[in-house]
């Protein structure tokens, strides 16, 4: 819902909602990591390791802003530091370009060839999909949705949970869309690998062993029906609103409202805008009737997948009166350890009319060796 390319963050949501409309609760999910570099209205990621080799955010004035964020670590603090501050230039007015709705990232005062050995792809995406030249011009960017640390629940071997801690048998869960929570509210950099090798390692061996002496059991008369009904419900739909423009509404007010900065005022205009558009996808229809590499057929069922995840983040942001990691709330800026050091576990609920919900529970949060303390740099 938020303006992403990224295929595997696409795969990703489907994994959750799917899990999410079988009865498995998602975990925090509240918690979205926004990275600061994206192309500036596309999303598509210029990696930290730019800001690494020196380059510099400045706003439409040419100032280095993060000198006024960050003394110390400047353009080198954290993701959502950083992300914050390019979003506080944006909307108090220091933005460049003619809408003034980007910072920009100077690589200029490199050299070429510096520029070259280091951050190919960097160069090559400026390029490719703005035609900016990285070696005279700053790249235009803005903070783009990059990482999910909530999920669907396991253990840490990996076993899904059905709830606080009730195991089921069988299905297994790693990489970004599962939540062992090892990242907490806000992902270190490279930390992705943890969840990928260490936890995706853990699921095979899991799941193999499970399977090497799990009873055989009967599938149930049509497995299928519920998804081929799903399908062709929205194929076979004849006159309605196009999927592209319910899908744009939803990445605008999720954009607007449930973005980098936060309020209950925001929140609660994210949700309303919510109910309205799953009521329009309800008339949604798909141009493309064929039954073989139907795209269009895909992001419509995705579309209604994004309105199931928007709706628990933004509920459980909603409920989440405090600040912490990537989760931001102007309305409550300090971390509140008494009443929200808590995991916050989104079911979704279905009413008698076929109407979708959130009831939202909690988790409490376990802490090993290491205590809770007040981030400082």
């Amino acid at each position: 819902m938020y303006k992403t390319t990224s295929n595997a963050h696409t795969l990703t949501g489907d994994g959750m909602a799917i899990a999410y409309r079988r009865g498995v609760p998602l975990e925090d999910m509240e918690f979205f990591q926004f990275h600061p570099t994206g192309l500036a209205g596309l999303g598509i990621l210029l990696s930290e390791a730019a800001r690494g080799e020196g380059a510099i955010l400045r706003n439409s004035d040419g100032e280095r802003f993060m000198e006024r964020y960050a003394p110390t670590l400047k353009d080198l603090a954290p993701r959502d530091v950083v992300a914050r501050a390019m979003a506080n230039e944006v909307r108090e007015g220091r933005g460049s370009g003619p809408n003034k709705d980007y910072v920009l990232l100077d690589l200029t005062h490199l050299e070429p060839a510096h520029i070259d050995a280091k951050l190919p792809d960097i160069t090559e995406f400026a390029r490719t999909y703005l035609g900016i030249e990285p070696y005279t011009e700053p790249v235009p960017v803005f903070p783009t949705a990059h990482y999910a640390m909530g999920g669907i629940p396991t253990t840490v071997e990996t076993e899904v949970l059905a709830d606080n801690e009730r195991v089921l048998p069988g299905m297994y869960a790693a990489g970004e869309v599962a939540c062992v929570s090892v990242h907490g509210a806000n992902r270190l950099g490279t930390n992705s690998l943890l969840d990928i090798n260490v936890f995706g390692r853990r699921a095979g061996i899991a799941a193999a062993a499970f399977a090497a002496k799990a009873p055989w059991v009967e599938l149930p008369e049509s497995p299928e029906a519920e998804t081929v009904a799903m399908l062709e419900g929205m194929r076979d739909r004849q006159d309605g609103e196009r999927v592209a423009d319910i899908r744009r509404a939803l990445q605008e007010t999720m954009d607007a409202n449930a973005q980098v900065f936060r309020s209950e005022a925001t929140l609660k205009q994210a949700l309303a805008d919510i109910a309205g558009l799953r009521e329009r996808y309800g008339r949604a229809s798909v141009q493309d009737k064929g039954k073989r590499f139907n795209t269009d057929l895909l992001e419509g069922i995705e579309l209604g997948f994004l309105l199931d995840l928007a709706e628990a983040i933004v509920t459980g942001a909603l409920e989440r009166k405090e600040s912490r990691g990537g989760h931001f709330r102007e309305d409550y800026q300090n971390r509140d350890d008494v009443n929200y050091m808590r995991h916050t576990m989104a079911y979704r609920t279905e009413s008698s009319e076929g109407s979708a919900g959130v009831r939202l529970d909690f988790k409490p949060v376990v802490i090993t060796r290491y205590q809770p303390m007040e981030r400082k740099f």
